[in-house]
């Protein structure tokens, strides 16, 4: 009997502690409601921000600074910088013809991919840099450091970066090329340093390529006399059968070896440049 009624006061007292576990996630559930709303307005007064339904205001600096409206453009113009930045160091540089000169060195070989597309344009790279190293150090002198120092205006180091620039080019453009483009742009008489661009560029990589190809030529010459005499020997010994490149392309290769021809192509590069 007492095992009885031991069993139902259990159960008694299941049915009264049922309502009450059933309450007890409803009431943990208002509690953590509660406390994230006071945490969201305790927030809302220390970063003085309006929780309403109007729009929400976020300022970076201070309320009284100047605003600088030339943002957006100044932007726009590094994007524009960054994108343009390969055809500016192909253009302006003498990139060009080193790496016109190198490929027909490699042409004139008979190498189809020796030295490779990347060793020939890194070697490029490495040669412009050492030509336009002077250029570079004007620039950084005259226009960069100034304008790091905020001694003068971007448009200022813009204008001494391109008066560098265009001095370099003028140098290496013959002035058929620039009368050229002055006479397509309906330009008078002006002035060397007054030059816009748009007339430089062009006139400088005209210049370039037809110096670039001048060279190429020259390079040429010593390797095809060397496939006529392969060629008029095999052809005297009736060996018509054996291609004239299996004997004349080691001879090249000795020959430009003996005379260590990438640092003849190389000089004569750097010096027809004026170094």
């Amino acid at each position: 009997m007492n095992g009885v009624h031991t069993a139902r006061g259990l159960r008694g007292g299941d049915r009264w502690r049922a309502p009450c576990m059933r309450a007890r996630p409803l009431s943990l559930g208002l509690l953590g409601i509660w406390m994230f709303l006071g945490l969201c307005q305790s927030l809302a007064q220390s970063t003085n921000l309006v929780t309403g339904f109007g729009p929400i205001q976020i300022t970076v600096g201070s309320q009284n600074a100047p605003q600088d409206i030339d943002v957006a453009l100044k932007v726009l113009l590094v994007i524009t910088l960054l994108s343009l930045a390969p055809a500016i160091l192909l253009l302006m540089t003498c990139f060009t013809r080193v790496v016109i000169v190198l490929s027909f060195v490699r042409t004139a070989l008979q190498l189809q991919g020796t030295p490779a597309n990347q060793i020939i344009i890194g070697l490029s790279l490495f040669i412009t840099w050492f030509v336009m190293a002077p250029v570079w150090e004007r620039i950084h002198e005259e226009a960069l450091a100034p304008y790091q120092a905020r001694q003068i205006s971007a448009e200022a180091a813009l204008e001494r970066t391109a008066a560098h620039l265009r001095a370099f080019m003028l140098a290496q453009t013959r002035p058929k090329d620039v009368e050229l483009f002055m006479t397509m742009a309906r330009l008078g008489p002006t002035a060397p340093e007054q030059l816009p661009l748009r007339v430089v560029i062009p006139a400088y990589v005209l210049s370039e390529l037809r110096t670039a190809f001048q060279m190429g030529f020259l390079i040429f010459v010593p390797f095809i006399l060397i496939d006529l005499v392969v060629a008029t020997v095999l052809m005297s010994m009736g060996m018509m059968m054996m291609p004239p490149m299996m004997i004349s392309l080691p001879l090249k290769l000795l020959l430009f070896v003996l005379v260590d021809g990438w640092s003849l192509v190389v000089q004569s590069l750097v010096r027809s440049l004026g170094m």
